[in-house]
């Protein structure tokens, strides 16, 4: 009999320590570091291979972040620290093989950290999870597909399953595994984006036409200003440094917009330049607005009535490409100042002082992160950015426009080839003609509505492409309870992690390829494509041995589940067979579905591969409904509490990329030892009796329901009154799933009304 498994991350036995934050970024810290991780896990010739190839041409696309690399030329060392971290964390010498399994009940791998489970190292076989069972167990592949394919089949509804997808996929598993799901017949595809940037693209489709951003890396060496709002390119996007630094070398300046100052945005020293490392390095912000929590929509309202008021609005660009000026300009007239610095917490004249800069500015850039989009209002907020964007013409011009910098390294591009639970027309027309399919009619499950079928028992089976889906969603207890709820679980996975211990009756794993690994078929050595945050498609080939010659890449799995389907429920057209070992052809297919993937084949190949369309960027055309790019007037709104509450905005540490934790040590904040962190003001502190390192037990309130979790110490950080951080995934738990942003549903990860109290 299976015993119950933990869904959360266990208390801490280790009190944490709290020294200096850092003040400047990289550096030679991030040089000990990189080899540390790389020699430790790799090995020194494994290091020296792998870190070689990351992001060179004809090397692999680096597993971390979506920042693109330069379009003619590449450094010696074309990644950072964290990049590094991921290499070698794919790239390990350790094997969770069968005997690891054997080894461990599944009850007792819940009681580990996240970093104990990752460090286990790499996944090497086929394993299932009985009903009932507390081992894993070896399968056969296609003991393994048969299954998944028997299990889809009993379904009374192809809407009864669930196709999750993280953003670490290929361009080529990404188009298979959502052709998958639609030949089956659902549109339930919810993946990465629903929790990240998906307000992004909600918010920037209808402003400008397109859910992406419009600039190019050239353009922030073009620009005269660069906001980075709601970001800490530090730990989650660094070498974005680089490309802020050059910008000041250019002449750029560059505002941050946080609630908490980042070391990142303070001092930046690059590694590989001598004079840096051993130097004062690069300053990075020129000013550092510290906004409450959720206060970024009335702050660039203030912005847009410093401008509007000077009268520096760029009336040609406003009237040959925009609508609905005069609407947004009243309503701006109208907001009070009171109501904006309220809202926003800054002082009436620091906004009007960055806004004159801004008035003043003849190319801006503004950047954002997931700091602006898990927040209730967070599509509003965006559009008001885009408004504010739109006063002066900064879009479709060098130097300028909107850039969402995404997270995982090709979400961007799932979405393009057709991970979307709401796909365009003409997209579905097109896959429909193209293989002969029924189209699907209905609109699919998002992240958080997949939860919620799944608790309700109207959805089954659920198979995951990546990521560590229980980890990544909000309100951690409820999504356990919604996989445990399945008939069937399957995770397509590298390394272990904790959604491979909170499962459905049954479980399975099924180990795939890493970036760094060579994939060979029948047709030779195979490479994947990617999409990076600029609209860039370029190819990623791996080199290394496989950590186990048992594992599949991912389009041969998604291949091995359909030629297993089909032999139940009937065949189609579709060459499952060829195409799982022969990339090329899948490309052939994503070319003749997806718009701006002409010639795919042949210019995936170019040195530096070819940027997508991009309309407003390319061509000042605004595929809205109204032709052109549309102000959006939203009312300001931001989140209140109760007295004796707080605002709670979750981070990463420096030492974890998404869910997957390298350590317990959080470098640039000086917090070292713990990630069961509250950071809160020091009079916040004084005000509740609390003392530094303070054992307390937060409870989040949304509605009439309240979550509580213990286990968790109070250390002082300088951030707003009223707000504390916390790092997750541990604190997931306490994000109601009900608690999402309007119209994208993505969950507020970043504004979460708690009350803290001591605790023993």
């Amino acid at each position: 009999m299976r015993k119950t498994v933990t869904a959360t991350t266990p208390l801490e036995e280790e009190p944490p320590k709290k020294g200096r934050t850092s003040d400047s970024a990289a550096g030679m810290p991030a040089i000990i570091s990189t080899v540390k991780h790389g020699i430790s896990k790799m090995g020194f010739i494994r290091s020296f291979t792998n870190l070689s190839r990351v992001n060179r041409f004809g090397g692999f696309d680096c597993p971390g972040c979506a920042w693109p690399d330069p379009d003619d030329k590449r450094t010696i060392a074309e990644f950072c620290e964290n990049g590094a971290k991921a290499v070698a964390d794919e790239a390990t010498r350790k094997r969770a093989d069968p005997s690891f399994w054997s080894k461990w009940k599944v009850s007792e791998l819940s009681e580990k950290s996240d970093q104990w489970l990752n460090e286990q190292g790499r996944l090497t076989h086929p394993m299932i999870l009985e009903e009932g069972s507390d081992y894993y167990e070896e399968v056969s592949w296609q003991d393994a597909f048969d299954l998944i394919a028997s299990k889809l089949s009993e379904l009374q509804s192809p809407n009864q399953s669930i196709f999750y997808t993280s953003g670490r996929t290929s361009n080529e598993a990404a188009f298979l595994w959502q052709l998958l799901a639609r030949r089956f017949g659902t549109n339930n595809l919810p993946d990465c984006s629903n929790m990240c940037h998906e307000s992004s693209g909600v918010a920037l489709t209808e402003s400008i036409g397109i859910g992406k951003g419009t600039v190019k890396l050239d353009d922030f060496e073009k620009s005269e200003l660069i906001i980075v709002v709601g970001q800490n390119p530090g730990s989650n996007h660094p070498r974005m440094l680089t490309a802020l630094r050059d910008a000041k070398k250019s002449g750029a300046s560059v505002i941050s917009i946080n609630p908490l100052m980042e070391t990142g945005m303070i001092r930046f020293k690059h590694p590989q330049n001598p004079l840096e490392v051993l130097g004062y390095g690069n300053t990075i912000a020129d000013n550092h607005i510290r906004v409450k929590v959720n206060g970024d929509q009335s702050l660039f309202r203030g912005f847009a009535k410093t401008i509007i008021s000077l009268d520096r609005c760029n009336h040609h660009f406003i009237n040959e490409y925009t609508n609905a000026f005069e609407q947004y300009r009243n309503i701006v007239q109208e907001t009070s100042w009171d109501k904006i610095v309220d809202s926003s917490g800054v002082p009436k004249e620091e906004i009007i002082r960055i806004g004159t800069l801004m008035s003043q500015a003849n190319s801006i850039i503004c950047c954002w992160a997931m700091g602006l989009t898990q927040h209730k209002n967070s599509v509003a907020t965006i559009q008001e950015i885009s408004n504010v964007m739109l006063l002066g013409g900064n879009i479709g011009r060098p130097g300028a426009g909107l850039c969402p910098v995404r997270g995982h390294s090709n979400v961007q591009g799932d979405r393009t080839v057709g991970i979307n639970h709401d796909p365009p027309e003409h997209f579905l027309t097109a896959l429909c003609d193209e293989f002969g399919l029924d189209r699907v009619k209905n609109k699919g499950l998002d992240a958080v509505e997949s939860v919620k079928m799944m608790n309700e028992g109207a959805a089954s089976v659920f198979l995951s492409m990546g990521g560590n889906f229980l980890s990544a969603m909000s309100d951690t207890n409820s999504t356990a309870k919604a996989l445990q709820q399945c008939d069937l679980t399957v995770q397509i996975s590298t390394k272990p992690n904790r959604s491979h211990l909170v499962t459905g009756k049954t479980g399975l794993i099924l180990p795939c390829l890493g970036r760094t690994e060579r994939d060979l078929t029948k047709h030779g050595q195979q490479f994947v494509t990617v999409e990076n945050s600029m609209g860039v498609v370029h190819k990623s080939t791996g080199r290394a041995k496989p950590a186990s010659r048992h594992i599949r890449s991912e389009p041969k799995i998604v291949c091995g589940i359909a030629s297993s389907l089909e032999s139940i429920i009937g065949e189609s057209d579709i060459e499952w067979s060829e195409m799982s070992s022969d990339y090329d052809l899948v490309r052939d297919c994503i070319e003749k579905t997806v718009p701006g993937f002409e010639s795919y084949n042949r210019r995936c190949r170019d040195k530096g591969g070819f940027y997508l369309p991009n309309p407003p960027r390319d061509e000042l055309k605004f595929k809205t409904s109204t032709g052109k790019a549309n102000f959006i007037v939203n009312q300001l709104d931001s989140i209140k509490t109760d007295n004796g509450k707080f605002i709670m905005m979750t981070v990463r540490s420096h030492d974890q990329y998404n869910t997957t934790i390298y350590g317990n040590d959080d470098r640039y904040r000086g917090i070292s030892r713990g990630r069961r962190i509250v950071m809160m003001n020091k009079l916040d502190m004084e005000e509740n009796g609390f003392t530094e390192y303070h054992n307390v037990a937060i409870t989040s309130h949304f509605k009439d329901s309240k979550i509580t979790s213990d286990g968790w110490k109070v250390i002082e950080y300088d951030i707003p009154r009223g707000n504390v951080a916390t790092y997750f995934p541990e604190s997931n738990v306490l994000i109601p799933l009900d608690s999402v942003a309007d119209r994208s549903n993505t969950p507020t990860s970043k504004s979460v009304s708690v009350s803290i109290i001591s605790s023993t």
